[in-house]
């Protein structure tokens, strides 16, 4: 069986001292260019595999990056995070998830885990634990598409995606806008996707209606609730175009296979957009036209406010904390059949 090759082995190898290979591990910064290249060298002819465990009680680095996700339901969730996930290669970081039922306690118990694994930062994407709990816990959070107030955030600029989306259906001389969406605290970033459809059906004079449900993941539930709205609105406009503004492509994708089912053309009779989207506005039935959210920017931005603060935590200068960033990114919005 092959040994382990030790720091001793390599510094013969290349006539180097071990202080000086440790350095190359621990304090890369600290060697020249010449002597990292030899180094680099020697650790590819000694077919040298790095002991991560090692690694970790040397320099206190787990590398490892815990998130709480909410329940994968939503197509967009699941792209996010895959998008997180895919991030090792850049950034180097190993990531531990967890999916939230909604349960404040539960979640509570998952940070417990998290830091006994000594995760060097934390990525909230589930909203349960308010921010203020969350700051207390003292290390690098970003939160996404949540209340962010007291964590540092990345967040789509949701007024500018809902005003897409409405002045889109307005535009296309729909007659009467829906929204449909779950009911949405002031503080979450995606509130602002009701508050820019309502302005602006108000400020031009567009007749419209907002119906609120709780969606959960059970789809028959879900599909019971948007066929009931479905009805409110062609009982009360019928012969009217409708447009539907939905808060999520997969809340749209259920709402458009109600419409075929009940033999309405789309975009004749109605049009639909989605927001995020998601893989599933290309695989719709009907390709969905969505509010699309910059997944990838989401992502970078995320990964370089942990990595700055986690730095900053290396060096012992956690009084020295840069202030909490807060960043937005507009969305654009992508056409397709479900719309003119």
């Amino acid at each position: 069986m092959k040994k382990n090759i030790t720091y001793s082995d390599i510094a013969k190898y290349t006539n180097l001292s071990t202080a000086t290979i440790s350095r190359y591990f621990n304090s890369p910064e600290s060697l020249s260019e010449e002597t990292s290249l030899l180094i680099e060298k020697a650790l590819k002819e000694l077919n040298y595999k790095k002991n991560k465990v090692a690694k970790i009680f040397s320099n206190g680095k787990t590398e490892f990056i815990g998130i709480i996700a909410p329940k994968l339901e939503l197509h967009f969730y699941t792209y996010l995070l895959n998008s997180i996930l895919n991030t090792y290669t850049r950034y180097g970081y190993k990531f531990i998830v967890f999916t939230s039922n909604g349960d404040i306690d539960e979640e509570k118990e998952y940070i417990d885990e998290l830091l006994a694994y000594q995760i060097e930062g934390l990525i909230m994407i589930s909203s349960c634990i308010p921010s203020i709990q969350l700051k207390d816990y003292n290390i690098p959070i970003v939160g996404i598409e949540r209340e962010a107030k007291y964590i540092s955030s990345v967040d789509t600029n949701n007024y500018l995606g809902a005003s897409l989306a409405t002045n889109t259906l307005i535009e296309n001389n729909c007659d009467v806008l829906i929204h449909i969406n779950n009911p949405v605290a002031d503080e979450v970033p995606s509130s602002d996707r009701i508050k820019a459809f309502e302005n602006i059906c108000r400020d031009k004079n567009i007749e419209h209606m907002i119906f609120y449900e709780i969606f959960n993941s059970d789809i028959n539930d879900t599909t019971e609730k948007l066929f009931n709205i479905f009805k409110k609105i062609e009982n009360k406009y019928h012969n009217k175009k409708i447009g539907v503004f939905l808060s999520n492509d997969t809340l749209a994708n259920y709402f458009i296979k109600i419409l075929v089912k009940n033999n309405k053309s789309i975009p004749d009779d109605y049009e639909i957009i989605g927001f995020d989207d998601s893989p599933a506005a290309i695989e719709a039935f009907i390709p969905l036209t969505s509010i699309r959210q910059d997944v990838k920017a989401i992502t970078h931005n995320t990964l370089a406010i942990l990595t700055e603060r986690i730095k900053m935590n290396h060096k012992n200068r956690k009084t020295d904390l840069p202030l909490d960033k807060h960043i937005i990114i507009d969305p654009t919005i992508i056409k397709r059949d479900s719309t003119l």
